[in-house]
């Protein structure tokens, strides 16, 4: 019989946003739980009341980084972490990196040596003044950084990053979606459907995505209809954009709850992402392949690549705007493509599978 662990997921930011890495963090948690491990959430300042074990012992102040809104730490009370540790008596701690050195690095460094410590890596720098951030993390953290038993990259770009700009080793293990969760009855709705499910950022391409319809209403005299579903800095402005570019079968929809997003994603004939840059995975890929969207496109970016690189012909660059509405334009004018494309999805989303993944995470626990 396999020994049950105490778990400390540990991540320097909230777990009050729907964000990628908070995702992992949920689905992990979840499913450790339900092959009933103690699974304890060592977080930032979060809000959030519907987990059990959630300790949230840092303070946070918002930042930007790599194109991102985030939450960081300020100095943790040293004293406050020993006592938090000696009270949990873990067997595996699993750090979210990179980390910060006034938090999770301090946790590392309280930590027993008796107690083994995972990580892993979730971002892929987008500029250069990411990347002198990460050689000067490697250099903070790099006593707490020997610590590590085992360290897992998210993708092939995740994997690089952690090499070049930390000197760390890691083995490629993937995000993780539930297929049970998120799969739903297809939706066919009357006219073609093109969804976007994102923060409304800049580089998450909302802007270019309305650039490329403009354009494909020049050459597509079909019906069809838009959704852009999330919320952001950039809303006020896209509806502008979008009134001014006479968009009107567009519906800003806002923010979608998580148990919303499966109908939606459902729903699409093409589902569409055209982030610029900035993505360590694409997460957002999965779900809508899992949720059953006809065709799922995303921006030609590395993390994207990862999982959408077997089958090129949904990677577009979404600043070529005219390659962008020539894109959507096949997918909508051949049935036959969007049929090929879901066929795709289909197959290749089991390896994401929560299932699939979390067990070959909790093989490195023993």
């Amino acid at each position: 019989m396999i020994k049950k662990l105490r778990v400390g997921l540990l991540l320097d930011d909230t777990l009050d946003t729907p964000d990628g890495v908070q995702q992992y963090v949920l689905s992990l948690g979840a499913w450790l739980t339900q092959q009933g491990h103690e699974v304890h959430y060592l977080v930032g300042a979060t809000s959030r009341k519907d987990l059990e074990h959630l300790h949230s012992i840092a303070k946070n102040i918002k930042v930007r980084f790599n194109k991102n809104r985030l939450s960081v730490p300020l100095p943790t009370s040293k004293a406050a972490i020993r006592e938090l540790l000696d009270d949990l008596k873990l067997d595996v701690l699993h750090v979210q990196m990179p980390y910060s050195p006034l938090f999770a690095g301090r946790v590392i460094d309280a930590a027993p040596e008796s107690l083994k410590i995972i990580g892993t890596f979730h971002i892929v720098p987008d500029s250069w003044i990411q990347a002198v951030g990460s050689h000067a993390l490697k250099f903070l953290n790099r006593n707490s950084a020997k610590r590590f038993a085992h360290i897992i990259s998210v993708s092939t770009a995740a994997q690089k990053t952690a090499e070049n700009s930390f000197h760390m080793l890691s083995e490629v293990i993937p995000n993780m979606v539930s297929l049970k969760v998120m799969h739903h009855v297809p939706i066919q709705k009357k006219k073609l459907h093109i969804v976007f499910l994102g923060r409304l950022v800049e580089r998450k391409g909302c802007l270019q995505l309305l650039e490329a319809l403009a354009k494909l209403n020049r050459q597509y005299d079909g019906e069809y209809s838009v959704t852009i579903a999330g919320k952001g800095p950039l809303e006020a402005e896209l509806k502008q954009k979008a009134l001014k570019l006479n968009l009107t079968n567009i519906e800003f929809r806002g923010f979608i709850d998580e148990k919303d997003k499966p109908s939606l994603l459902a729903s699409a004939d093409i589902a569409v992402f055209p982030s610029t840059g900035g993505e360590s995975f694409g997460i957002v890929l999965i779900e809508a392949m899992a949720a059953g969207a006809r065709v799922v496109l995303g921006g030609d970016n590395v993390g994207y690549r990862t999982v959408l690189l077997d089958h090129p012909d949904l990677l577009v660059n979404p600043k070529d705007t005219v390659a962008f509405a020539n894109r959507l334009h096949y997918f909508m004018e051949h049935k036959g493509a969007r049929v090929a494309a879901h066929k795709w999805a289909e197959a290749t989303v089991k390896q994401y599978d929560v299932e699939v993944v979390c067990k070959k995470i909790e093989k490195l626990y023993y």
